[in-house]
């Protein structure tokens, strides 16, 4: 019998070379770029250009390696392995870029640009360290970017070599700053006329308002990064723009603006996977659209490993997440998800006409009396909810919280019977008051899910009315256009869901919240489930108020 050879014959795979820097803190250089060329199905090879001291903190040592060992890395690599796609990184100094260039010219001596050559002309540390020669980007200019397939600078980079290249660029149409898609534009088109063909400049550096596309500032975007008390009332966006110069075509890359710290190793990891991409025999710009959504995907479940700056997730496809990990920038992404998800039922529910009359004082007394009347009925079965949250508990300290949580809502209803008497509401009038059916629907929707669901589905179906008393109350007690004080006959009950107390039960309800999340790590299927429980329960509180206003 004939056995066919060809079956016992290894597979052939893929090959990624990087040409960059080692960081020993794991999160960008060539240990980046071989997470992503592993993760996407890419056998890598590398060649170390340089040798740096780092962490998430600070680079605090960088040591060049000879040119002559650079090339004799690249030599061994491409005339034995080679390789279906280049990519570089940090060059560190001009003899270094002017060695590569050569190497390179020497392998592919009638090719210009040198296919699926990716360069990332690194040059500045996400911590502030300079990581290119000042003196080196003249080389860059004149020796490596006429290789170049894509080339893929961030905002200041492409400010920097533009700057140095004045004198290549005849008539050059961009001059200063890019501070507008237009400039970028501008930049893109003069980046090509130095030799790649292929131009994506990153925009990270200059998130624009989704409403009017007008950039964010300088000044207010280190502020939004650095300082979590800074809010951003409208939504942003970063815009990525590829200027294809053979085809005379903008793509623009619109995405999301993730604030988050987890972003070291952004544009190596970016350029690797653009490299693993175009290895994979994918066009050039179909290879940056991956790319680019890989990446937004690793920020998006980024990781904290030290007390500085986060990494990327280069493996957040492996397990996947629907929600990411809570970062400094965003403890709680589960609750923020929620309420993005269900912000028009949550508006509604925050801005009803019920609170609004709390506000300046408008609302009926009548319709006041009833409500209270009935969240005081809603209020032992809000006590049950917890206690059943304390059975289904697994831990000690778990049970304890929600236990803990049963003692401060008896507190809370003792308050909420003086306060009563203070409107002639009596305890026994209370007690004689029959469930309301807005009420009865509220409270036996929370009990079923208790009893059916898990304890992170019994914590959405009281959250709505943790949170949102919360944000109703701060929002009131802040807000200029509220009537405040003996004027306004609701101002006490503002002042309890402003008060510090309230506050803190909320802190502590949400980082529950976020802790069942983090461990349960729900699949996409389980959080659309988790969606319809905060849905439901946030339209159970609108019909709660529709029931207190009309005093159904």
């Amino acid at each position: 019998m004939t056995v066919d050879s060809s079956l016992h014959q290894p597979k052939k795979p893929f090959k990624a070379l990087t040409i960059a820097g080692s960081d020993s803190g794991g999160g960008a250089g060539i240990q980046a770029d071989l997470k992503t060329f592993t993760s996407l199905e890419t056998f890598g090879t590398s060649v170390i250009t340089s040798v740096t001291s780092q962490n998430t903190l600070t680079v605090d040592g960088i040591h060049p390696i000879p040119a002559a060992f650079v090339v004799q890395q690249l030599e061994a690599v491409l005339s034995d392995i080679g390789t279906h796609a280049i990519k570089t990184g940090m060059l560190c100094n001009a003899e270094i870029i002017s060695a590569i260039a050569k190497t390179l010219s020497k392998f592919h001596p009638e090719s210009r640009p040198i296919p699926n050559l990716v360069a990332d002309p690194v040059m500045i540390a996400a911590t502030g360290a300079a990581l290119l020669d000042t003196s080196a980007i003249d080389t860059l200019v004149h020796e490596l970017l006429p290789l170049c397939h894509i080339l893929t600078p961030n905002v200041p980079e492409a400010e920097y070599i533009l700057s140095k290249a004045h004198t290549k660029l005849e008539n050059p149409s961009f001059h200063g700053k890019i501070d507008s898609l237009d400039q970028m534009k501008l930049a893109a088109q003069d980046l090509a006329r130095l030799g790649p063909p292929i131009i994506l400049l990153k925009g990270g550096h200059l998130p624009f308002y989704k409403r009017n596309g007008q950039a964010l500032s300088q000044e207010l975007l280190h502020s939004v990064i650095d300082d979590l008390s800074v809010e951003i009332e409208e939504e942003l966006e970063l815009i990525d723009l590829i200027w294809d110069a053979k085809a005379g075509i903008f793509t623009e890359l619109r995405k999301e603006f993730l604030r988050t710290s987890s972003t070291h190793g952004t544009g190596c990891t970016l350029s690797a996977a653009i490299a693993a991409n175009l290895a994979h025999g994918l066009e050039a710009i179909n290879a940056i659209v991956k790319g680019a959504d890989y990446v937004q995907s690793a920020i998006r479940d980024g990781l904290t490993v030290g007390h500085g700056k986060g990494c990327l997730n280069h493996f957040h496809h492996v397990v996947s997440r629907s929600i990411e990990r809570p970062t400094r920038f965003n403890p709680h992404p589960l609750t923020n998800h929620l309420l993005k998800a269900c912000k028009d039922d949550w508006r509604t529910y925050t801005h009803h006409p019920f609170v609004q009359g709390i506000a300046d004082g408008t609302l009926p007394k009548e319709s006041f009396i009833h409500y209270m009347k009935q969240d005081y009925l809603f209020l032992q079965t809000y006590a049950r909810a917890h206690g059943l949250g304390s059975f289904k508990a697994k831990t000690m300290e778990e049970s304890k919280a929600f236990a803990d949580i049963v003692v401060h809502i008896a507190h809370e209803s003792k308050l909420h019977i003086d306060y009563c008497a203070k409107w002639g509401i009596t305890y026994e009038d209370i007690i004689r008051t029959p469930e309301s059916m807005a009420n009865v629907a509220y409270t036996r929707y929370v009990l079923d899910i208790g009893m059916t669901g898990d304890l992170l589905d019994l914590g959405l179906a009281i959250a709505p009315c943790l949170i949102g008393y919360g944000q109703i109350g701060h929002r009131l007690y802040n807000d200029p256009k509220t009537l405040k004080g003996d004027a306004n006959p609701y101002w006490d009950w503002i002042k309890n869901y402003h008060d510090s107390n309230y506050q803190a039960a909320v802190d502590r309800g949400i980082a529950n919240l976020e802790r069942q999340c983090n461990i349960q790590q729900p699949s996409e299927h389980r959080l659309k489930q988790l969606e319809e429980v905060f849905r439901t329960a946030t339209k159970l509180e609108i019909s709660f108020w529709d029931m207190a206003q009309n005093q159904l």
